[in-house]
């Protein structure tokens, strides 16, 4: 498949390109196919991190999904990584996540639990996601993606920032009184109605 496209307001990163030696995973011949999708199971050619060589890993559509030279990124168990999405640096995605789309998950990152990343979500430092994702887009095409803690705290993360709730209305402030101002307080509602109302599958909002 070819190189993922460039989205506005993202670069793209550059492709790696690795050979046998600093390979560090292959594909065991196990495949499954999840809407529509092919998957394929991967484990780990040799030590790196805290992954011992021979360790099973979980699902991805291609070697795009997860990089084979820097860092010590790994998909776990039953966790499904596919379409455009990529994960990279230290990042860890484990139990029976989904990464897809454009998504993505860098850094010392971790997406866990039945956690959905997807779209133009982006999850990086040291961000942790353990549940459901929702993402709202400006009319500027600024991205702002919901998510929770294994606390169950709304976490916001927009461009490269990760605020809890109120750190996230104190930072558009600035923006007050003005149409992206009135739309960035109207994702930032939606986002609270949807975490306080159980909707989600998950227990209500708590307050940070």
């Amino acid at each position: 498949m070819g190189a993922a496209k460039a989205k506005k307001g993202r670069k793209v990163e550059a492709e790696q390109v690795s050979t046998v030696e600093d390979r560090k995973y292959e594909f065991t011949g196990e495949t499954k196919v999840a809407l529509g999708v092919t998957l394929h199971r991967i484990r780990s050619v040799r030590a790196f991190g805290l992954i011992a060589a021979g360790t099973l890993g979980g699902w991805i559509e291609s070697e795009r999904n997860l990089s084979q030279v820097s860092g010590n990124a790994w998909v776990y168990g039953d966790a499904r990584v596919y379409g455009d999405a990529r994960v990279y640096g230290n990042a860890q995605v484990s139990g029976n996540a989904w990464v897809y789309g454009d998504a993505r998950v860098s850094g010392d990152a971790q997406v866990s639990g039945n956690a959905w990343v997807y779209g133009d979500a982006q999850v990086y430092g040291d961000a942790r996601v353990y549940g459901p994702v929702i993402i709202a887009t400006r009319s500027d095409g600024y991205t702002f993606t919901l998510v929770f803690d294994k606390n169950n705290v709304l976490r916001v993360i927009a461009g490269c920032r990760y605020f809890d709730m109120k750190g996230a209305r104190s930072h558009w402030e600035w923006r007050a009184g003005t149409p992206l101002g009135a739309e960035t307080d109207s994702i930032l509602d939606h986002f609270e109605r949807m975490a306080k109302s159980g909707a989600l599958g998950i227990a209500p909002l708590q307050a940070e």
